[in-house]
Order: C-alpha cells, then sequence, then structure tokens
C-alpha cells in the first residue's frame, strides 16, 4: 500500500494494489474509488483532502510487516 499526497492539488491517492485501474466510482463527493480489469480495488482518490482528513499525523495499529533480508 502506498499514500501519495500532491499538495499542488490537495489530493491524496492511496494504492492499495499495483495493478491499473479499468473502472472508476464516486462514491462521494470527491472520493473516487478505482477498480482493476477484475473489479477488485486497487485504490482510493480524496480531492480536496486536506479538508476532510487530518494530514498532519499518520498512525498504524497491527499491521503485519514481515523482516527482509538485507
Amino acid at each position: 500500500m502506498k499514500l501519495n499526497y500532491h499538495p499542488d492539488t490537495d489530493s491524496l491517492y492511496i494504492a492499495l494494489s499495483p495493478n491499473p485501474s479499468a473502472d472508476s466510482n464516486e462514491v462521494a463527493e470527491g472520493v473516487v474509488l478505482d477498480f482493476d480489469a477484475d473489479g477488485k480495488l486497487v485504490g482510493i482518490d480524496i480531492d480536496n483532502a486536506s479538508h476532510k482528513l487530518d494530514l498532519h499525523e499518520l498512525t498504524t495499529e497491527r499491521i503485519p510487516v514481515q523482516a527482509t533480508a538485507a
């Protein structure tokens, strides 16, 4: 998962998968869900993100992270 904030457009894109988007659906004003060709959710685009979210802090809980060999 990748979080990409674009300050020039005040948009936040949450990439959930590396698969390309084939379809999109606006589920709320300025919130668009992207789906791949198989209908699986691949990303979330949030316009005017700083007005909808607190972008000053990112907290994670119980994220399954595996150590990688160096």
